[in-house]
């Protein structure tokens, strides 16, 4: 019989990501510590009558080099990235299949968009080869729950198994929401996180026509620069993040390495704009105050905040004034910064990415940068670790990540503590 909820405490013992700075999470870490973007023109298809024309691709990616050269072809871009991602954290987890119950084994990712590569490109072929030129894969590929689908097929976790679709708040969520599952006993492990793939033509279309993303084409890596008096949008970029949690139990019973624990996770919701965040921060500081008291802390113990961050001139300003409420006098002296500056905007796969690097944090006692930073914006007046990371024992690290619907999710990971 499982123990009582309260009593399982849930550590994080697998990392695994697919970003623009990086194929890897080690990769993806030097990138980061090094302060070096991975923003420059779009290459996926031709950008001439765009607006923005800049992006945080993953580069020279080859799914076949991962998955059987079939399944690649019937798996979208954003799944394809899970499965990576997946596979780099089962195996940092050494977690062997062939000796779990597969039952209690579990996976949740999220994605704001899902399979927009095979709308984009089925559609064409619907419209100029006719229907029945349409491939009888198009919905499997496209529907966000493949992702999760599978993942589980690949390792064959039989335990509880969804998607989550909370816009640039999904990856949180799902992490979150993974983590609720392992402590009210439902499994002993679950493989969680975000993946996004949405560089297309019809993507790009979407968020220009809106106005959200930047037109600094010319300046390429620096064109994404949250907290700054310049920013004018964020800068798209695609990728996945996935963890390994267990509870404490099973990773201490098969001698796992334990990265950190995830012991905080509060999520709200705006009700104010379709897009646009609360003027005031108070959707985002509900949700950080709900991670908060989940984790049994103070703010004041927050060693270092991953901001939601975005370089959009509404979100930077509303998050450091939730910021603000939430730490009161604490707030001057604690290190917020925004790894978007290097990674862009990932979208459903953000808040996943976010949660790695921020364990990362932990592990090695070093802030990552918001790089880009030069004008000084009134309104936002934190520390934010401008254009040079900072070594610094972390011990508790928040991450925010905020998305269209007044989507709130809030994370908080603790170095472990036996």
């Amino acid at each position: 019989m499982s123990p009582h909820p309260a009593s399982r405490r849930v550590v994080v013992t697998g990392l695994g990501a697919i970003t623009p700075i990086g194929a890897t999470v080690p990769a993806t870490w030097e990138s980061l510590k090094a302060g070096r973007g991975g923003i420059g023109p779009v290459t996926q298809f031709d950008t001439a009558k765009y607006p923005t024309r800049i992006a945080g691709e993953v580069k020279d990616f080859d799914p076949a080099a991962h998955m059987d050269r079939k399944d690649a072809r019937r798996t979208d871009r954003f799944a394809q990235f899970a499965v990576v991602a997946a596979i780099e954290a089962v195996r940092d987890a050494a977690l062997d299949m062939g000796r779990e119950n597969a039952d209690r084994v579990g996976v949740i990712t999220g994605s704001g968009i899902g399979g927009f590569n095979t709308l984009e490109e089925q559609h064409g072929a619907l419209v100029v080869k006719g229907p029945d030129r349409v491939s009888p894969f198009v919905i499997p590929m496209l529907i966000i729950n493949m992702a999760s689908g599978v993942v589980s097929i690949r390792f064959g976790a039989r335990g509880p198994n969804s998607a989550v679709v909370t816009a640039c708040a999904s990856g949180a969520n799902a992490i979150g929401d993974a983590f609720k599952v392992i402590q009210r006993g439902d499994a002993d492990v679950m493989i969680t996180g975000g993946a996004e793939a949405t560089i297309t033509p019809f993507g790009f279309a979407g968020f220009c026509n809106m106005r959200a993303m930047s037109t600094r084409n010319d300046e390429g890596a620096a064109a994404s620069s949250p907290f700054d008096a310049r920013r004018d949008g964020f800068v798209m970029g695609e990728g996945a993040g996935i963890v390994v949690l267990e509870s404490l139990e099973h990773a201490q019973a098969r001698g796992a390495r334990i990265h950190a624990e995830l012991t905080g996770y509060g999520m709200s919701g705006d009700a104010h704009h379709m897009t646009a965040p609360d003027p005031d921060g108070a959707g985002a500081y509900a949700a950080m105050t709900r991670a908060v008291a989940d984790a049994g802390i103070s703010p004041e113990s927050i060693d270092y905040i991953n901001a939601h961050g975005t370089s959009t001139p509404l979100n930077d300003k509303c998050e450091t004034a939730a910021i603000k409420r939430l730490l009161g006098g604490h707030a001057a002296t604690t290190p917020v910064s925004s790894t978007k500056s290097m990674t862009g905007h990932m979208l459903g796969a953000a808040g996943a990415v976010e949660a790695v690097i921020s364990i990362l944090a932990i592990k090695h006692g070093f802030l990552p940068p918001t790089i880009n930073y030069r004008d000084k914006d009134p309104a936002c007046d934190l520390d934010y670790v401008v254009n040079t990371g900072r070594v610094k024992e972390v011990r508790t690290v928040m991450s925010n990540s905020f998305g269209f619907g007044g989507h709130n999710a809030v994370l908080v990971l603790e170095a472990w503590r036996n």
